[in-house]
């Protein structure tokens, strides 16, 4: 978008600010670069420029503005629609991969050599991947440095710099303030909550329209004891980072999320806040699926009751994919049950003075020698888990923020039990991808009938082209049309005793072309979650 001037300009004087994000503006005659919704006057047009990302501004020279804080804006929803490797490669970047294994990391992840990665991202993002990273870095210290009392010395390694001088230079370069006089003026213009050792308060921001009661209501109802719960209108979670472990409490409002977080490291901040934008969807563009949506009569009057959908998803893809196959043939209590004796026998035990977090659901490392006294289902679901916690183990199936959506869905029905119902909602939910659909699911396949729609799948698939990209959108969609506890939040007391079916596999002899694999079916009319 950054290409088209004339849009850009006519966005800045609009000061829309659901282009936050898709680009940032520079101002030549100050050298500052602000959101399209700075409120200040807009400048001449013979003095702007538009940048894709805060690191290009930042490369070409520009400082950030004061007043709107462009570097703190809701991501580009770009990356989330698109499944290329520039794509991939953001989306690894805010999740800290060049942090944690540098340049030559990423590039392994992406399948590509470090100088072709480098030459993809300056072209289209106008930076490399370590100016990303260093963006990245710099909205991390800064949001220590206004929100914490750590000594800089511990805001600068936590932040991912190298030494004190590289902390010093960098915030003095982008803010135009040394970290000193960044922490007084936030002193100032702040008020500070009480929060304990390695605790911050953070304020999510989000595209509206949000429509936030389907998503925290599915996170809910699924919640699994111990590693997550509802208290006190909050979703609280446990974290499992790179240099210890994390709880995160999440409270929806309308503009944005409130997120509580406390660490046992600092320097696993940048991850943990991409995690938690993730796990609620917060980058996605609402008005580009509600006019997408919108556009089919069958779907327009659903769309309007409720515009702003988010999916409900992960904080950690493999995790996710486990979940999804535990909760195959039964209830959403089984489900949940399975998955807290599986955390209790191999999850890192946490902390939790605040509620009843116990543990982190375990890296399929732990899960290697999973014994079957903890797997209380049947044997060939049992094989199914198992299978799969040794291939992403292996990395025979790759499932992580910049994996190739389709490539992992190949690699997911290669294994035995694992059919095209549990890929797609891997995909969508797990992955992220924006067009993920399981025509199969028995909630979908009801919400359909109820609309008008063909309940049939490839009936309902044939239309559903209709709807691309945004195929797990009308899904979340069709979802939220049923009178079901993952519409609901706050959830009502005892909704999470509730027993609520998932997708079971009938008993029938297997295809002969398929030997050895299960046949999804469905189970009855309540929706696979």
């Amino acid at each position: 978008m950054h290409d088209d001037f004339d849009r850009c300009y006519r966005v800045v004087q609009s000061k829309d600010a659901r282009f936050d994000g898709w680009f940032v503006t520079a101002v030549l005659t100050t050298k500052i670069y602000c959101r399209p919704s700075c409120p200040v006057r807009p400048p001449f047009a013979r003095n702007m420029r538009f940048y894709p990302t805060a690191a290009a501004a930042q490369r070409a020279g520009f400082r950030a503005c004061k007043r709107c804080r462009p570097d703190a804006s809701p991501g580009s929803p770009e990356w989330n629609v698109r499944g290329d490797v520039v794509a991939r490669a953001m989306r690894l970047i805010t999740d800290g991969t060049v942090d944690r294994e540098g340049v030559t990391g990423l590039a392994a992840r992406v399948g590509y050599t470090t100088r072709q990665l480098e030459r993809l991202l300056q072209a289209e993002v106008g930076a490399n991947p370590l100016a990303l990273a260093r963006a990245q870095r710099t909205q991390t210290a800064r949001v220590l440095v206004e929100t914490t009392e750590l000594p800089f010395g511990d805001v600068a390694f936590a932040a991912g710099f190298s030494s004190i001088r590289q902390f010093n230079d960098t915030v003095r370069a982008v803010c135009d303030l040394t970290p000193t006089a960044l922490r007084h003026r936030a002193r100032s213009r702040f008020s500070r909550g009480e929060s304990g050792a390695g605790a911050l308060s953070l304020r999510l921001p989000v595209r509206t329209p949000f429509a936030y009661e389907g998503l925290f209501g599915h996170l809910a109802a699924s919640a699994v004891p111990g590693v997550e719960e509802v208290r006190e209108g909050r979703y609280r979670r446990t974290l499992r980072l790179a240099n210890g472990n994390g709880i995160v409490s999440l409270t929806p409002q309308p503009d944005h999320v409130q997120c509580d977080v406390k660490l046992d490291d600092f320097r696993d901040l940048a991850a943990a806040i991409a995690r938690c934008r993730r796990l609620l969807d917060l980058d996605a563009d609402p008005e580009a699926v509600v006019d997408a949506l919108s556009a089919d009569p069958d779907l327009s009057v659903l769309v309007a009751k409720a515009p702003g959908q988010r999916i409900p998803r992960t904080v950690d893809e493999q995790e996710l994919a486990l979940r999804v196959v535990l909760g195959q043939q039964v209830s959403i209590k089984a489900a949940r049950t399975h998955a807290a004796r599986i955390a209790t026998a191999y999850g890192r035990p946490v902390a939790d003075v605040e509620g009843g977090l116990t543990y982190v659901f375990p890296a399929v490392e732990d899960l290697a020698e999973i014994d079957p006294a903890h797997l209380a289902f049947p044997r060939s679901r049992q094989r199914t888990l198992i299978t799969l916690i040794h291939a992403l183990a292996e990395r025979d199936v790759v499932l992580d923020a910049g994996c190739d959506w389709e490539r992992a869905r190949a690699q997911l029905v290669g294994l035995p039990g694992i059919g095209p119902w549990t890929a797609e909602v891997i995909a969508m939910r797990g992955l992220g991808d924006p067009d993920a659909f399981p025509a199969s699911d028995l909630g979908v396949r009801i919400a359909a009938r109820q609309l008008g729609l063909p309940a049939a799948s490839r009936a309902l698939i044939e239309h559903s082209m209709r709807w691309r990209p945004w195929r797990s959108y009308a899904t979340q969609h069709l979802w939220t049309a049923l009178d079901h506890a993952v519409n609901v939040w706050p959830p009502k007391e005892n909704d999470g005793n509730l027993a609520i079916p998932h997708r079971r596999q009938s008993r029938r002899p297997t295809h002969p072309g398929r030997q050895g694999r299960t046949v999804e079916t469905p189970a009855d009319g309540r929706p696979d979650l």
